[in-house]
């Protein structure tokens, strides 16, 4: 992905949810839209997906309005058709029937400098217990590394 460029992250979705699988998807937006995800005036924070009658559509989603647009400027939280293969659609369908599982964007980039595309996950969402371990385990990995590099320069911990 060396000619990707990242829009917006969604960096909420790795602290609200476990991320089991997450898949590369197309996005249908407007002229006016598109000029402003190129701004990189996009929020992702409270996004997800859903199907409906066979088709997947992104929620939530804020995409500022055009500032030199005019009249073509859209409603920017007005849902937008994701494109993706019918056994994609199929799939998520009985992902997101289990209990507990969403379909969250990840990131959107745009791909080749041109084609919006939007990172969607399958994701579960954690408790309060669950962030917890998470934020200790992410703590001690970065003590531990510090502890290493302290140790390679010949410091010690006295």
């Amino acid at each position: 992905m060396p000619d990707d460029k990242t829009v917006a992250q969604n960096r909420k979705a790795r602290h609200e949810y476990f991320i089991l699988d997450s898949f590369e998807v197309g996005i249908v937006l407007s002229g006016t839209e598109i000029k402003s995800v190129r701004d990189g005036r996009v929020n992702l924070k409270d996004g997800f997906a859903a199907v409906e009658r066979g088709e997947l559509w992104l929620y939530n989603v804020h995409i500022s309005p055009y500032e030199k647009g005019t009249i073509y400027n859209k409603d920017p939280l007005r849902a937008r058709k994701l494109l993706v293969h019918k056994a994609e659609i199929r799939r998520f369908v009985e992902k997101t029937r289990e209990k507990g599982l969403t379909l969250v964007p990840l990131k959107m980039y745009l791909k080749e400098g041109r084609r919006a595309k939007i990172e969607l996950a399958i994701a579960k969402g954690k408790q309060l217990h669950d962030k917890r371990d998470s934020a200790a385990e992410r703590d001690a990995e970065r003590e531990m590394s510090r502890a290493l590099r302290r140790r390679s320069r010949g410091e010690d911990d006295y």
